[in-house]
């Protein structure tokens, strides 16, 4: 179905519409993804805090640094 407008052009009611509706999915599935990385990033995030919280210190230390504190030099 074609219609004039005002203008005077032609308006297309059937491609504007499939326009429309090609938009709206795109931009559901681009909300979907989004949703996903979010869903991924927070679970991340939760298993780091429980990581650190259970971690002492010391051991902390020791995986940043392996190099120090292994060796004690004693002499007489």
């Amino acid at each position: 179905m074609v219609e004039r407008w005002k203008g005077g052009g032609e308006l297309d009611i059937a491609r504007l519409a499939m326009g429309m509706s090609q938009q709206n999915v795109q931009q559901q599935a681009s909300i979907a993804v989004m949703k996903q990385s979010l869903d991924m990033a927070t679970l991340q995030a939760d298993g780091l805090t429980k990581l650190l919280a259970s971690a002492d210190a010391q051991a902390l230390q020791h995986a940043a640094q392996p190099h120090l504190g292994g060796h004690i030099d004693v002499s007489l």
